[in-house]
């Protein structure tokens, strides 16, 4: 899954990384180290620029609300838990499925974090019998420094109780795809611990290559097969992840100090 990660990039970098042709300074974010559900983050998206003359798609850099609503949601109080999509089924489920077909944005970050217990609690939550309490985090990035450009979703909801007019009468959120975690061997792992992606959760964010990425935010692409085949996860062996201080538990903790290396983990856990 995907419930935390790191987002330190400048708008101008991520500008011209993605070939953004309209961002908003106005929408401007501060780095953030420890991204929680209901956060803002950066989304590039392809859409027409609301009020222009010209309605063809443009690359934009926006910040939307992390924990999708859909369309048809008469409330909101479900985007906490609407924060991962799964690849699988992202197509056929009708809280996704028309933002899959129409409504699809790369969510940059540095990595992610994810937390590694003991094996038999691990096997009890991938039974669904309970969840397992997180213990020692990880930060999952890619081994060459470059961005995490997560697969996601984007859509619009309408707050009934404010009038059309008013600033906040109409959200925009996003979820981020996941898919199986990877159980080939990190391109470099820690001295102790996993070895694997799949050593430390079996979901993790699905990473678009830059060959993938105009493609998926090209909103004429509708057709379900070749959608999903964008869903096949990357090569494997691009990432690292190594062990930081359990203080990003905590979503009150944040700052450049949240990313650093640990010698060995803080808390054992068994593989």
């Amino acid at each position: 899954m995907c419930g935390r990660f790191a987002a330190s990039r400048k708008p101008e970098d991520l500008t011209g990384l993605f070939g953004v042709e309209k961002w908003e300074p106005t929408e401007t974010l501060e780095p953030d180290w420890n991204v929680a559900p209901t956060k803002e983050v950066y989304a590039v998206l392809e859409r027409p620029v609301k009020d222009a003359d010209d309605q063809h798609p443009v690359r934009q850099l926006r910040a939307l609300k992390w924990g999708l609503v859909p369309s048809w949601s008469k409330t909101p109080e479900g985007a906490a838990r609407m924060i991962n999509a799964r690849a699988e089924t992202v197509h056929e489920k009708p809280s996704f499925r028309r933002a899959f077909a129409q409504r699809r944005c790369i969510l940059p970050a540095d990595g992610y974090y994810e937390w590694v217990t003991g094996a038999e609690e691990r096997r009890l939550e991938e039974k669904k019998g309970k969840k397992r309490p997180r213990k020692q985090p990880y930060f999952v990035t890619p081994a060459d420094g470059s961005v995490f450009a997560m697969a996601g979703l984007y859509e619009f909801w309408r707050d009934p109780t404010l009038p059309g007019d008013h600033e906040n009468a109409w959200w925009v959120t996003c979820s981020v795809i996941t898919t199986e975690a990877e159980t080939t061997p990190l391109a470099v792992a820690p001295a102790e611990g996993p070895g694997a992606l799949a050593d430390i959760h079996p979901r993790m964010p699905l990473m678009l290559t830059p060959d993938r990425w105009d493609t998926w935010l090209d909103p004429t692409h509708t057709g379900v097969d070749e959608l999903r085949a964008l869903l096949e996860p990357p090569p494997g062996g691009l990432m690292r992840a190594y062990p930081v201080a359990t203080a990003v538990s905590n979503v009150r903790n944040n700052g450049p100090e949240l990313l650093e290396e640990l010698a060995a983990p803080e808390e054992s856990t068994l593989f």
